[in-house]
């Protein structure tokens, strides 16, 4: 194997380099490094040669300038096949740099932090770094450039087995796929924070510019239907308990509608703080309840709609033992989500193979935007995760309340604001009894609420009932008294609300209103 190979190294990442280094001098790469980096081999005794020498130029400006030289990047980006070049190489003598590590500041990290400055940011804005990445993967025919750790093992793997010690043309391509979605994210991080500032330096809520930065995780079988084609993207700064962030426990592959459902069951069931099960079907939930454990909550809200439960999504915000999976075993499912499963309950889902299993850290934050494609463009807005508390409520009617019934209330009004508007939803003792989505009228959705209820022999008496927005006439309070509410929750501001109180107090019904709409369409 040639020794004129040579590696330049230059990580803020430093996970696993001493090892991939060694492995680099152990098939006779000469390695070229900057200050931390180098200095970090030095001490596990690794031969390096620092850049400042290798140039013959000191670093400066605190570090500013480092790798911004001739030597380095006509020796990344030298094309080896072409003769100008190298006469030129070989009149300046230049050697040829032949695998280029590097990956960068950690510009994303440091603006997370809550006390962060603008100079802050600033001086984490990688210049050199972004440099020679660039260089390197332009020149991809050439040199190999890796940006992730995680590729260590496999690129000295092939490096070891390569007889010029080069890696193949394949491998470099993949490589230099990577390196330009690496920076591009990079850059789009320091362009969405700046953008995001206002003249005097303070966030505002919206970037004048938006620049999306996603990472492709998988592509689908097809899309909502199979004439369409779907790949699943992950937002790289999405948090840990965001369903992208998954672990697949078992199961065959998700498709395109499975991840829809998945997250409208999953932002549903991680709003709760006490033991919750959600069965989503189409987007909506179909059936919500709280209980002990997850398998009291799954059968409660299994009960509420045992129909659209087949086929369904279910995710739990607690652990699910054997005894909840053997439950829901019993039915057609095509996803189920919990932070963790016991070994048990895998056991027991192992006999239904099909069934996809997914882990998730269990994390109560949201995301905080929500993006909407609409043609020729984006809506953005900030997510919907006011969550209204008793002491806001206010009430309405003569009757008040019992505690009980507010306990419900409060649920129920939790549920509301992930059904598909026009929303109404029953409930009563902690889970769901009916409930009517999607309508284009709200006394629809009360009537097709107290339908789904009828039909799974659930009984509406002293119910209490969620709508996601206010009663524009008192017709669908109507429709609540005839199917047996007994109070309501709602955010009023209709021009009617004195009409649609007085309905209430004709019939006896408690009302609360939040002041706050929760439509999602």
């Amino acid at each position: 194997m040639p020794s004129s190979k040579q590696a330049l190294i230059s990580v803020s990442d430093k996970t696993g380099i001493v090892d991939f280094a060694q492995s680099l001098k152990g098939i006779d790469y000469k390695i070229l490094s900057t200050g931390g980096t180098a200095k970090v081999l030095a001490e596990a005794g690794i031969a390096v040669t620092e850049i400042s020498d290798y140039t013959g130029f000191p670093e400066m400006l605190d570090g500013r300038v480092k790798t911004l030289h001739p030597k380095v990047h006509a020796g990344i980006l030298a094309r080896r096949d072409l003769t100008q070049h190298n006469s030129a190489l070989k009149e300046h003598d230049i050697p040829t740099i032949d695998l280029v590590v590097v990956n960068l500041y950690p510009f994303a990290a440091t603006i997370a932090k809550p006390n962060c400055s603008l100079e802050d940011a600033i001086e984490n804005i990688d210049i050199g770094g972004p440099t020679m990445v660039r260089a390197a993967a332009k020149n991809w025919e050439h040199v190999g450039v890796v940006t992730d750790p995680n590729d260590y093992p496999q690129i000295v793997k092939e490096l070891s087995q390569s007889s010029a010690g080069v890696l193949s043309r394949e491998t470099r391509f993949a490589l230099c796929q990577k390196a330009f979605s690496h920076t591009a994210s990079y850059d789009s991080n320091v362009s969405n924070y700046l953008t995001s500032l206002d003249t005097t330096g303070h966030k505002s809520q919206f970037s004048e510019q938006i620049n999306l930065n996603f990472k492709k995780r998988q592509d689908l079988r097809y899309g909502e239907n199979p004439h369409q084609h779907a790949a699943f993207y992950q937002d790289l700064t999405s948090l840990p308990g965001s369903l992208a962030n998954y672990e697949q426990v078992q199961g065959k592959e998700l498709s395109y509608n499975n991840i829809a459902d998945s997250d409208a069951a999953w932002e549903c069931v991680k709003s709760f703080n006490t033991p919750a099960c959600v069965i989503v079907k189409h987007a909506n939930p179909c059936g919500v309840a709280m209980g002990q454990n997850a398998l009291e909550a799954y059968q409660k809200a299994f009960s509420t709609d045992p129909t659209s439960a087949f086929g369904g999504i279910i995710a739990f915000n607690t652990d699910v033992d054997e005894h909840a999976a053997k439950a829901i075993s019993q039915q057609f499912v095509e996803v189920v989500i919990a932070p963790q499963f016991s070994e048990k309950a895998i056991s027991c889902f192992a006999q239904k193979k099909n069934v996809r299993l997914l882990q998730i850290e269990l994390d109560h934050t949201t995301n905080t935007h929500e993006l909407k494609r609409v043609g020729g463009g984006i809506l953005v807005q900030t997510s919907d995760a006011k969550n209204v508390s008793e002491a806001e409520l206010k009430i309405v009617t003569e009757i008040k309340p019992t505690a009980e019934q507010m306990m419900d209330l409060m649920f129920a009004w939790r549920v509301s604001k992930f059904v598909k508007s026009n929303a109404i939803v029953f409930c009563g003792k902690g889970m769901t009894l009916g409930v009517g989505a999607g309508q284009m009228s709200r006394v629809d959705s009360a009537r097709i609420a107290a339908i789904k209820a009828g039909n799974a022999n659930l009984s509406l008496s002293n119910s209490v009932v969620a709508s996601d927005a206010f009663f524009p006439f008192r017709d669908g309070l109507d429709v609540l008294k005839s199917a047996g509410a007994q109070a309501v929750i709602q955010p009023g501001g209709s021009m009617r609300d004195d009409e649609v109180i007085a309905a209430a107090n004709e019939h006896g019904m408690a009302m609360v209103l939040t002041g706050t709409r929760h439509f999602r369409h």
